[in-house]
């Protein structure tokens, strides 16, 4: 088993050849490092955060917010006993705007990854009395660029939508090569293309009650119906020889060509349901839901025998004192979550799940009188796969960085 990688790759896991490739979620990194916890969370602390995943949370921005991130990714994967090399992987991960537009809604924007394919595998074989490798890869992903309006409805009631654009390309590459007969053997590799693009749409409430003067209960929900991607496709199936240093000689023929092959992909619908605790300035907990129904993803009339998936996330976050004077670690936000997901994939029989502890802080800077600016940093050490039944254990840390900046651009008055 190996493992190669490109700096434009965020993944390396064999478990992205599925779907659409891994699903980044549409966090930043102030969620990320409560588990992903979400649904419930509005302006948990004195500054103003951008919740991609719920938009009706974008109805409590008081503040012009600007937001940008980096990632990285620590992979290991493993199988029978055997353990391949660690693989590091970097990328900017997202930008994104939030801008009031009265006291009772705003509206955000801005380009967040939706997947990431990236992987490289070989397993070997017989060919008659022959001993062949067959060669597995893939890279590429994919990106939403969105626009989402939340508002308020009353004080306790916001709505909000999202409409995003996804697009990208996604390659994989089947191959298969003689092991002994490299110089006088044909090999044979199938390279597919995908160029793929499309319009989505998400809906969201939130609900705030009171428990007390300060501390609240919040409802959430997020939903997206399900919708279509536009794909379009070129196939090509080449021979080649290898000379006797191993190297790749000058392709022989392309066997099959096609070319602008267009087809639909049907995405499934999902819903997220959750609900937090929250004491004003100081503290929030809560739990999320998800269900996503992946047995309806196609590919053209291609049905690749997807999973429906769930997951449950539990987190919170800690603020010991937002206005403290005598300690910086009184400042900080201290974030922790847990996530559990049954993953669409399954191989054989086998249910391919995900675990994973996230944590992380909030670094608030220095502020002058109209602006505010926070460093967060959250972290995510997880397993997903296991070893049992001669299937691949995927260990991975990620680590997500990002600036947040709160201040009265474009603001000069609001809007009643």
């Amino acid at each position: 088993m190996s493992l190669s990688s490109t700096a434009q790759v965020t993944s390396s896991s064999p478990y992205s050849q599925f779907g659409l490739g891994d699903l980044s979620g549409s966090l930043l990194p102030q969620n990320r490092a409560m588990g992903g916890l979400s649904m419930g969370v509005r302006k948990p602390g004195l500054y103003d955060n951008i919740n991609l995943a719920n938009p009706a949370s974008y109805s409590t921005l008081e503040l012009t917010t600007f937001d940008v991130g980096a990632s990285m990714d620590i992979r290991q994967l493993s199988k029978g006993g055997v353990s391949g090399k660690r693989q590091f992987n970097s990328t900017l991960s997202h930008i994104a705007f939030g801008v009031p537009v009265n006291k009772f809604s705003a509206v955000s924007f801005g380009l967040v990854p939706y997947s990431d394919l990236g992987y490289q595998f070989m397993n070997s074989g017989l060919v008659d009395t022959s001993k062949v490798n067959y060669i597995y890869g893939g890279e590429g992903g994919m990106s939403k660029a969105y626009l989402g309006y939340g508002f308020k409805i009353n004080k306790n009631l916001s709505l909000g939508f999202n409409f995003a654009y996804l697009f990208g390309s996604l390659k994989q590459t089947r191959a298969f090569e003689f092991v002994n007969e490299a110089t006088t053997a044909f090999n044979s590799r199938t390279q597919y293309s995908n160029s793929v693009g499309g319009l989505s749409y998400d809906y969201a409430l939130q609900y705030t009650g009171e428990i007390s003067s300060k501390t609240k209960f919040i409802l959430g929900y997020s939903g997206n119906s399900g919708h279509s991607l536009n794909s379009k496709s070129n196939i090509v199936t080449t021979r080649y020889r290898k000379d006797v240093s191993g190297d790749e000689l000058a392709a022989a023929d392309s066997t099959y060509f096609a070319e602008g092959t267009k087809t639909k992909i049907t995405m499934p619908l999902s819903h997220t349901a959750g609900f937090a605790f929250e004491k004003t300035n100081a503290w929030l907990f809560g739990a999320d839901f998800t269900y996503s129904r992946w047995s309806d993803f196609r590919e053209g009339s291609t049905n690749p025998g997807l999973n429906d998936s769930y997951g449950v996330i539990v987190g919170g976050q800690f603020t010991p004192d937002p206005n403290s004077v005598s300690s910086y670690f009184k400042l900080m936000d201290y974030r922790l979550g847990v996530k559990y997901d049954k993953t669409f994939v399954k191989i054989g029989n086998n249910d391919i799940n995900q675990y994973a502890l996230n944590f992380g802080f909030g670094f608030p800077l220095p502020r002058n009188r109209s602006s505010f600016y926070k460093i967060n940093l959250a972290a995510e050490v997880g397993q997903r796969g296991t070893e049992k039944n001669n299937l691949v254990r995927d260990r991975y840390v990620n680590i997500h960085l990002g600036f947040t900046l709160n201040d009265k651009w474009f603001q000069k008055t609001y809007i009643d």
